[in-house]
C-alpha cells in the first residue's frame, strides 16, 4: 500500500509540475498537456487516475493562467474558459490513446508516435471547435479549411511541446525507477534502449 501511495504521489507531482510549466515563457502552443495525458495513461494502474490527475492538473493551471496571469483581461473569475470542452475532449482522447498504446510496454517508437498522434488529434479537435464557435468562419467546408489553415502556424508549437514534454516526463520517470526501486511498476516495461 505504501508503494502505491509513493508512486501516486511522485506521478502526481510530476504531472502537476509539468502542467505549471505553462507559466514559463514559451513559443505559442508549446504545452505539456498532451504529454501529461500520455504519461498518466502509461503509468497509473488505476485508469480513472489517468484521467483525473492530468485533467485536474490542466484545470488548475488554467485557473492560474486565466485568473492570475490574465486577470486584467477577465472581469470575473473564470472557472472554465469559452470552448474549453473541445480542448479537454481532445485530452480525454489522448489519454485513451495512451491507455491503448502503453498497456504492456513503453518503447521509443510508441512514445514518439503517440506524441505526434496527440498533437495531430489536438490540432484537429481544437480547430474544429474553433470553426464551430467562431463567427469569423463560414459554416461550410471552405470555412473549416480556412480555420485549419489559420491553425497551422500554431501546430509547430504543439508538436514540439508534445515531443519535448513526453521525452522529459517519460525519461525522468524511467531514470527515477532505476534509482528508486519503490517506483518500479509491475504492469509496465520500458524498452527505450
Amino acid at each position: 500500500m505504501n508503494k502505491i501511495r509513493v508512486q501516486f504521489g511522485v506521478l502526481s507531482i510530476m504531472i502537476l509540475s509539468a502542467a505549471f510549466c505553462r507559466m514559463v515563457p514559451h513559443m505559442l502552443n508549446f504545452s505539456p498537456l498532451c504529454a501529461i495525458g500520455l504519461f498518466g495513461a502509461a503509468h497509473f494502474t488505476q485508469k480513472w487516475k489517468a484521467f483525473l490527475v492530468p485533467l485536474l492538473a490542466t484545470w488548475l493551471s488554467d485557473l492560474f493562467i486565466n485568473n492570475v496571469l490574465y486577470a486584467s483581461y477577465n472581469p470575473v473569475f473564470v472557472w472554465f474558459y469559452s470552448g474549453f470542452y473541445w480542448q479537454y475532449g481532445a485530452y480525454v482522447l489522448v489519454i485513451l490513446l495512451g491507455i491503448g498504446l502503453f498497456k504492456n510496454n513503453i518503447t521509443l517508437p510508441k512514445l514518439v508516435g503517440s506524441a505526434i498522434a496527440s498533437s495531430v488529434l489536438f490540432f484537429l479537435i481544437s480547430n474544429f471547435g474553433s470553426w464551430l464557435n467562431n463567427p469569423i468562419y463560414t459554416k461550410d467546408l471552405a470555412g473549416l479549411l480556412t480555420c485549419y489553415a489559420a491553425g497551422v502556424p500554431f501546430y509547430q508549437g504543439t508538436l514540439l511541446g508534445d515531443l519535448f514534454y513526453s521525452t522529459i516526463l517519460f525519461g525522468a520517470y524511467y531514470v527515477l525507477q532505476h534509482k528508486v526501486s519503490i517506483l518500479k511498476l509491475a504492469h509496465i516495461r520500458y524498452a527505450l534502449k
